[in-house]
């Protein structure tokens, strides 16, 4: 058996990480085809997981360049798959929906954000997919009939407390783990999806480090360009330890969906400032079902900072987290081990005893 696992960012090569290694160590054949992004191939090469960039020479601009690059993406993954003749392909990405499809290869695509979050995704993916997999909070709209839903989210395939233990030995190497310490998380919000999406400006962040500083070490994480007078708190850490950093930080503040999830299954508490908050439909249950972050819209920015002070300032928000936390874990599942038991199922003809398939 062969399965070609289709990578487009950082989050993708950890949520698919521990299931590639456990099929090659029940001898299927795996394959990595990425489209880079951020520090995806920093991760893949520190796991040691050889791979294949369908786009190296990264993408183009504007709305002509989606198109340009959806048929360049398109052509090479067929050209592969003629190559290398997988038996299924897997992924988060729309290409391997039409590409299966026009192959008559099975196609499994994995997505955490509701269809209304991701239209083109949906519209290009969800007609050519032969099945999606999503958590039970995830709305996939007219899709939801071949949606297969698990109780869990994407960060429970690699933070579940089956995959990772916090070093604090790993910490230490940026910052004093015994000392409070906030992480500011900055996205690109460059996707064509992020279109008109307001995050986090330096303005704001220069009023929420100047609340936040005698609490505790300010330390930025960013994907877009700093301003010089933020620079000196950008934090220099290999992307292999920054889960680490956000288990032991007292609060992560930011403007991505990912990093705030991640804070959330970690049991760190996390303030969302964008104009998602409210259309996600995982994120909303972390937010409201669990309490484990809060998602505030960029029309509020006195409320976040407010949020964010409180937080900080209260010395039992951390045994609080812990307990809201282990009540999450105690009703979510693995989701490692429901994707590896459901490929395996797919590629046998059986059903995964996780499935809840929707009506």
């Amino acid at each position: 058996m062969k399965i070609l696992f289709h990578l487009g960012h950082p989050a993708h090569f950890h949520l698919f990480k521990n299931i590639i290694r456990r099929f090659e160590d029940e001898g299927v054949s795996t394959h990595i085809i990425i489209k880079d992004k951020d520090v995806l191939i920093d991760l893949l090469e520190d796991f040691g997981l050889p791979y294949i960039n369908i786009l190296p020479e990264g993408k183009s601009s504007g709305r002509w360049g989606l198109v340009k690059d959806l048929v360049k993406r398109g052509s090479r993954i067929i050209a592969y798959c003629k190559t290398h003749k997988p038996d299924l392909l897997i992924g988060t990405s729309a290409d391997i929906s039409y590409v299966g499809k026009y192959l008559g290869i099975p196609a499994i695509n994995v997505q955490e954000d509701d269809a209304s979050v991701v239209p083109l995704h949906a519209w290009i993916s969800y007609p050519w997919a032969t099945s999606i997999l999503s958590p039970v909070s995830c709305d996939n709209g007219r899709w939801n009939r071949k949606t297969v839903k698990y109780p869990g989210y994407h960060e429970l395939a690699y933070l579940h407390p089956d995959h990772f233990t916090p070093k604090k030995e790993v910490v230490a190497q940026y910052t004093d783990p015994e000392k409070p310490f906030f992480i500011f998380r900055f996205a690109s919000l460059n996707a064509h999806h992020d279109e008109g999406v307001r995050g986090i400006n330096d303005a704001i962040a220069e009023e929420l480090i100047a609340r936040l500083k005698p609490s505790g070490r300010i330390l930025i994480t960013s994907e877009r360009e700093l301003a010089p007078n933020l620079e000196p708190y950008r934090l220099p850490v290999n992307p292999a330890d920054m889960h680490h950093m956000l288990a032991f930080a007292n609060l992560v503040i930011g403007d991505s969906q990912t990093m705030s999830a991640e804070s959330a299954v970690l049991g760190t508490p996390y303030i969302r400032f964008n104009d998602f908050v409210g259309k996600i439909g995982y994120l909303r249950e972390l937010e409201e079902t669990y309490q484990l972050g809060y998602g505030i819209l960029p029309d509020h920015p006195d409320r976040m900072i407010s949020k964010a002070t409180e937080l900080a300032e209260n010395k039992e928000t951390p045994d609080i987290f812990r307990k809201r936390r282990e009540k999450m874990l105690s009703e979510r599942i693995n989701t490692a081990n429901f994707l590896f038991d459901h490929i395996s199922s797919f590629l046998n003809g059986k059903a995964n005893p996780y499935i809840q398939q929707t009506s």
